[in-house]
Formats: structure tokens, C-alpha cells, sequence
């Protein structure tokens, strides 16, 4: 099931679906420089701030701190983002592949190094008691 949420269309546009999540978010007043996307915990934080400028109308400062929390299937690792010519900052967090097994194989891995120490008396117990 695709889950679609649309805030304000200049705003942003979250498309949130079972191979990924998608987030566009317009930062057209801020410069690549003046943007940030970090993952804090479960969610990925998108922060742009300028300094006073001044602009047509007068003098104007801009700050913005956007979190989206992510769900547990989301490859935390493989996140990226991308900002496009027109100032829409593109992330996407491809979510890891639903297993296709209900029961798998586990290896054993022989280590050579007994498990159990003998104690004073000689005989095998389970480490320090």
C-alpha cells in the first residue's frame, strides 16, 4: 500500500511507499551552503538557515528545522539527497527488501577455544560464577 502525504505543493511532497521514502521540499531561498540533511536517530533532519539579507521589501533572515521520522525499514545507511536547479531538495531513503524466507540456514563458526574453563577441582564449569 502507497502511502501519499501533500502538505502545501511548494512546500513539500512525501511519498512514502514500501520500496522507499521520498521527500521533495522546496529550499529555493536558501543556497546549497546554507542547507543541511543529517539522520538523528529515527529521523532524518533537513535545516537550512541564512543570515539577514537584505532583498525588494527590506531585510529578511530564514530558518528552518524539518524532521521526518523514519520507519524501521528504512536502510538508515543509504540515504541520500540531492538539490535540484529549480531548489527542491530531493531525499530518498530506500527501505531494506521484505525477506522472501520465513526460516533460514544459520552457520556455525568453530572458533578452536573452549567455551568452558576447568575450575580449582578439575572439573568443566561455565566461566566465573
Amino acid at each position: 500500500m502507497q502511502q501519499r502525504t501533500k502538505q502545501n505543493k511548494a512546500m513539500a511532497n512525501i511519498v512514502n511507499d514500501k520500496e522507499a521514502l521520498k521527500i521533495n521540499l522546496d529550499v529555493r531561498h536558501f543556497s546549497p551552503d546554507e542547507l543541511s540533511v543529517k539522520v538523528v536517530e529515527d529521523f532524518v533532519e533537513v535545516e537550512g538557515k541564512h543570515e539577514e539579507k537584505d532583498d525588494e521589501h527590506g531585510a529578511v533572515s530564514r530558518h528552518f528545522v524539518r524532521r521526518y521520522r523514519l520507519d524501521s525499514k528504512v536502510d538508515k545507511a543509504a540515504i541520500i539527497s540531492s538539490l535540484s536547479s529549480d531548489g527542491i531538495l530531493q531525499i530518498h531513503a530506500q527501505k531494506c527488501p521484505p525477506s522472501e524466507e520465513d526460516e533460514r540456514e544459520v552457520p556455525i563458526t568453530l572458533t578452536n577455544l573452549p567455551a568452558l574453563e576447568p575450575d580449582n577441582d578439575g572439573e568443566v564449569g561455565e566461566g566465573d560464577e
